[in-house]
């Protein structure tokens, strides 16, 4: 079975690995019943499943375990900003060929973007001049 793999050879997390991700990145280090708890907050997840994928995270190494305490604590290896650089680029290069502008015109295009995002987009492009 091949995994994917980001630029810095961490395989490449599934939907329900971000999620956890995005727990751990937006509390910090946390154990399993944490996230567990918080992703109660957004649908159902079974603790058992929270373990096994934090378990399969940390044999990938995405996440790091601290074993020195009673309650296992878990760690993101990588920084957010980090990971979502590599998940981003891999993502316009597999579905846009590598064309940032081909992303930026679908985003736009999209019926979702509000007038003030695309204000916001105009400022940031007009700071980049």
């Amino acid at each position: 079975m091949k995994s994917n793999q980001t630029e810095n050879n961490l395989p490449e997390p599934t939907k329900a690995e971000l999620e956890i991700l995005q727990v751990l990145w937006e509390f910090g280090p946390s154990t399993v019943r944490f996230v567990n708890d918080k992703l109660n907050e957004q649908r159902e997840v079974n603790y058992t499943s929270t373990l096994k994928q934090m378990q399969i995270l940390t044999e990938k190494g995405i996440l790091k375990r601290d074993e020195s305490q009673m309650k296992h604590i878990y760690i993101p290896v990588e920084a957010e900003e980090k990971t979502k650089v590599q998940l981003l680029d891999r993502f316009v290069n597999t579905l846009y060929k590598g064309s940032a502008s081909q992303l930026m015109m679908q985003l736009l295009g999209n019926e979702k973007t509000s007038k003030k995002e695309i204000e916001e987009i105009k400022r940031l492009l007009d700071s980049m001049e």
